[in-house]
């Protein structure tokens, strides 16, 4: 069976269209499924119109998260719900093209426990596509994580890999993409063209930005290695810098090939230089002291409403 998971976010409007499109194709591939609409905490008539489609299909299962905590918590609640052998998550906003669903599945019935559908080209603008290409080159520089060109969002798992997302995988202060990639299985990347569509994505800069913080820092230790590259570089600079300052004052000179030295300049450009950079340590170091902090917290990543 396959666990089509839909993520809702103020979709009152799509859910039944949305089921209609995927219904209608697994139907006719002969592909047995079940369809869960997990709202993420949505203050419209989403929730009533996926409970009311839940009493008229019984391949429907409705859900409700108590918050918006983010479509990234939205798949782990997915997944410690659905019963498929085999998952995968889709946008309420038809930018994952339905036969893009349908391919996964065959690709997973040939053995592949991991696949994964990315795009081959971005076209959300000129800013939004810079930033986009940033934070994926970044990750796969800097973290043992490695995505494909242009990134990915969704993906199609086996029942062991939800199993393991669900039993031994912390959902605090990470994405599902980024723990599905890194425990290996040799995923396959299928690429697809996304459809025009006039749907907005909801993905704010804020939340973009919180998601990018989380996965750096749970995925890699660059940061921290970054710290102690730079005390060494000042380390160095610092006695180097101790040393010309000396023989120039040994020399009795007051200037460097021309350029006068006075002693208050050199005092304050290297006060605001050591202090900013003591500042970004801290900032940094604070960063995985904050992560260890929630985790020893142990609240939940999110939080299923009873109906």
């Amino acid at each position: 069976m396959y666990s089509i998971i839909l993520l809702s976010y103020y979709s009152e409007q799509r859910i039944r269209n949305v089921f209609t499109r995927v219904s209608t194709v697994l139907e006719k591939e002969h592909i047995p499924f079940e369809f869960i609409i997990m709202d993420d905490g949505s203050t419209d008539n989403s929730y009533a119109v996926a409970c009311e489609l839940e009493k008229e299909d019984s391949r429907v299962r409705a859900y409700q998260l108590s918050k918006n905590f983010t479509s990234h918590y939205s798949k782990f609640a997915a997944f410690s719900v659905c019963k498929g052998d085999c998952a995968t998550s889709i946008p309420d906003d038809e930018q994952l093209p339905v036969d893009i669903i349908v391919k996964m599945y065959r690709t997973w019935e040939k053995g592949h426990k991991i696949v994964m559908p990315f795009r081959m080209s971005r076209n959300d603008g000129k800013i939004k596509d810079a930033f986009s290409n940033l934070y994926y080159k970044m990750m796969n520089s800097f973290t043992d994580v490695t995505f494909p060109k242009g990134g990915a969002d969704g993906f199609l798992i086996d029942r062991e890999i939800i199993d393991i997302l669900n039993t031994q995988i912390s959902p605090r202060n990470t994405s599902t993409t980024v723990e599905v990639l890194r425990l290996g299985f040799d995923p396959v990347f299928i690429p697809f063209e996304r459809p025009t569509t006039q749907n907005k994505s909801r993905w704010t800069l804020r939340k973009k930005m919180r998601l990018a913080f989380d996965t750096i820092f749970a995925s890699s230790n660059f940061p921290i290695r970054f710290i102690s590259r730079l005390g060494i570089l000042s380390f160095i600079f610092s006695v180097v810098l101790i040393i010309l300052l000396t023989y120039i004052k040994l020399l009795g000179k007051s200037s460097i090939g021309g350029v006068s030295m006075p002693g208050w300049t050199s005092i304050l450009a290297f006060v605001s230089f050591f202090s900013g950079l003591i500042l970004l340590s801290l900032a940094i170091v604070a960063e995985y002291i904050w992560k260890i902090h929630e985790e020893v917290k142990a609240r939940p990543g999110y939080i299923i409403k009873k109906k």
